[in-house]
């Protein structure tokens, strides 16, 4: 059996999203955010050292990191979501499931921490933007024909670039980046991630 502790409104929701998805049971223990604070509870410190979500305890071990988990997950009961080990397309994988929380994720929250300097921060805010502008127009490059980024089906690297992907939308990037649009269109219109929302918030 596996416990996902989620945490609402965070990247807690591709994990949900992905256990749904591969039909694997799981216990699911949630954590809210305080609503002055917006941090994530002292009882996540009791799960990880870090006191973040996602974490998942599986076959005896406490598992953190969003990617991590992902490829854990996915390897144990969706082989079919990874490619096969030695192909280009492998290699493709390994480098989009670090971009998702390596380089993308960096200019994001940026983004987000910048924005409450309010007039001390506004300097920054042309290189930030340039930044973002950079990673979203390489993720619009990136997806295939089939609408996906590594497989022609959904992989691990879908599941972990639906975050940069659904946050580029609430930036209005519609417009500017339409197959990211009708990426996150067509996973959040999947019934597995439709139950996740149901289940965990957004």
């Amino acid at each position: 059996m596996i416990k996902l502790h989620h945490l609402n409104r965070s990247r807690s929701l591709r994990i949900l999203w992905l256990l749904e998805e591969i039909g694997a049971p799981y216990e699911f223990v949630l954590h809210e955010r305080d609503e002055e604070t917006n941090l994530a509870p002292d009882a996540l410190l009791k799960v990880h050292p870090l006191g973040k979500s996602p974490v998942i305890e599986i076959d005896g071990e406490t598992v953190g990191e969003s990617a991590a988990i992902t490829e854990l997950l996915c390897a144990k009961f969706a082989p079919q979501m990874i490619p096969a080990v030695g192909t280009t397309a492998h290699i493709r994988h390994l480098e989009a499931m670090h971009f998702a929380e390596g380089s993308a994720m960096t200019p994001i929250l940026l983004k987000l921490y910048v924005g409450r300097l309010g007039e001390a921060g506004a300097p920054l805010h042309p290189r930030i933007q340039s930044e973002l502008d950079n990673h979203f127009s390489y993720m619009e490059q990136m997806l295939r024909p089939s609408g996906h980024f590594v497989l022609d089906d959904l992989s691990a690297a879908d599941i972990m670039l639906s975050f940069p992907a659904q946050i580029a939308m609430r930036m209005e990037q519609r417009e500017t980046y339409p197959k990211l649009a009708a990426f996150v269109d067509a996973i959040e219109a999947r019934p597995a991630y439709i139950r996740a929302v149901e289940k965990g918030g957004v």
